[in-house]
């Protein structure tokens, strides 16, 4: 049996103002706040991995994941299901899926996402 599936666990929270990030339980309704900035923390989800504070380049790399909308997930609630999903590490992949979003006209959360930025997402599948 599957520890996850049993068991409730955090979520990962991070502040890019400061480049902190903290594990909190996911609560309905309620707002979590940096404790250095008072800002509110964005939900970066389970598969988050924060990259050194010092590693500034990497935060903006990060901030534009989040401030998309995207989070760091993929494994299913249980947490042995899927290899988490792809996100930009560094300032060139997301320099170029911001290229081809703006040459494709796509969203650029769905370019984010992309593991290859010129292969084009799968089309949905008619039932």
């Amino acid at each position: 049996m599957c520890y996850y599936a049993l068991h409730p666990y955090k979520l990962h929270y991070a502040c890019v103002a400061c480049r902190v990030s903290f594990k909190r339980h996911a609560e309905a309704g309620r707002e979590h706040a940096c404790p250095n900035c008072s800002r509110p923390l964005a939900c970066a989800g389970h598969d988050f991995a924060p990259p050194p504070r010092r590693d500034v380049r990497a935060w903006q790399v990060v901030a534009a994941v989040l401030g998309e909308g995207l989070r760091y997930e993929g494994r299913p609630a249980c947490g042995c299901g899927q290899e988490p999903k792809y996100r930009p590490r560094t300032r060139a992949q997301l320099r170029v899926r911001r290229i081809v979003a703006e040459r494709e006209g796509v969203p650029l959360s769905e370019a984010l996402a992309r593991p290859d930025p010129l292969t084009p997402a799968p089309a949905p599948e008619a039932y």
